[in-house]
This record gives C-alpha cells, sequence and structure tokens, in this order.
C-alpha cells in the first residue's frame, strides 16, 4: 500500500506544477541569489574584509543588539543572535576577528523585513565578534562583543 501511495503522491505533484511551467508563471531562473562576494569570504583579516566589501568607515552604535554567550564552553558552536533597531537596515554582517576568515556571514532584508538573525559559529580562540549593518542611505555602523572560549572551534 505505502509504495502506491507514494508513487501517486509523486505523479499528482508533477502534475499540479507542469501547468505552472508551462505558462511562465514558475520559472527556476527568476529565484537567484546574490552574487557570492568571493573576496570577502576568503578574506584572513577583518580589514581586508570590510574592504573587499567597500565598507570604508564605521560608526559604533548601540542600536545593534549582539546576544552571544561571554563564556563559550565549546568553539565548534557558538550561539549568536544579531537586531537591528536602525531604521532602513539593509544588511548584516557578522565578523569573527581573530578566525582565519573571519567573515562569518551577510545576510540581506527587503524593506519590510524585521533585521534579526540567529546564526551559529565557530570560534578558533576567545575574541571580539563585531556586528556590522548597512543601511539604505549608505550608512554603516558596528557593535562588539566579547567572547571567551575554553575549548577551541576551529
Amino acid at each position: 500500500m505505502q509504495p502506491l501511495r507514494r508513487t501517486f503522491l509523486r505523479g499528482s505533484a508533477a502534475s499540479l506544477l507542469l501547468p505552472l511551467l508551462g505558462t511562465g508563471l514558475l520559472r527556476p531562473g527568476a529565484v537567484q541569489a546574490a552574487p557570492w562576494q568571493r573576496d570577502a569570504f576568503s578574506a584572513t583579516s577583518t580589514g581586508a574584509g570590510l574592504k573587499a566589501l567597500n565598507i570604508p568607515l564605521l560608526s559604533e552604535t548601540r542600536d545593534i543588539i549582539v546576544n552571544a554567550p561571554e563564556i563559550a564552553e565549546n568553539g565548534a558552536k557558538v550561539d549568536i543572535e544579531i537586531s537591528s533597531n536602525l531604521p532602513n537596515t539593509r544588511s548584516l554582517l557578522l565578523f569573527a576577528d581573530k578566525n582565519p576568515l573571519p567573515l562569518c556571514a551577510e545576510l540581506e532584508f527587503g524593506d519590510n523585513a524585521l533585521p534579526y538573525a540567529k546564526i551559529q559559529i565557530k570560534l578558533a580562540e576567545s575574541m571580539r565578534i563585531r556586528a556590522v549593518a548597512r543601511t539604505a542611505d549608505g550608512k554603516n555602523h558596528v557593535a562588539f562583543r566579547d567572547i571567551k572560549v575554553t575549548l577551541s572551534g576551529c
């Protein structure tokens, strides 16, 4: 009974999607990810990563909230929450300064999206992490958080 049910479900799903493909309403090429920032993600220092992303100046702010443990028992999995209260935040970036490749994440948000992310990263040692928020007016803001690691993750 189970194989017959699976075959039926597969066939019915395909028959539902075929008319959408035929009319052009479902186009696989229309949904594409943003271009990958190879130079930024392969940079070996935070300064080089910021330069590759064309971020010349950063102003420190308290409007970016970084929620992370003060002491991480295992650097292989550190949970970090980032949110921005800055108006018109378009993207959030997360850097771990002493990691071999410091840029951990780049997240872009639409017009009405809440700039919030919960990320798990690896930390090589105790270090300062920085969250960078880019706003629609082209300004870049940063917030810092120091994390002590007892067991290295990299």
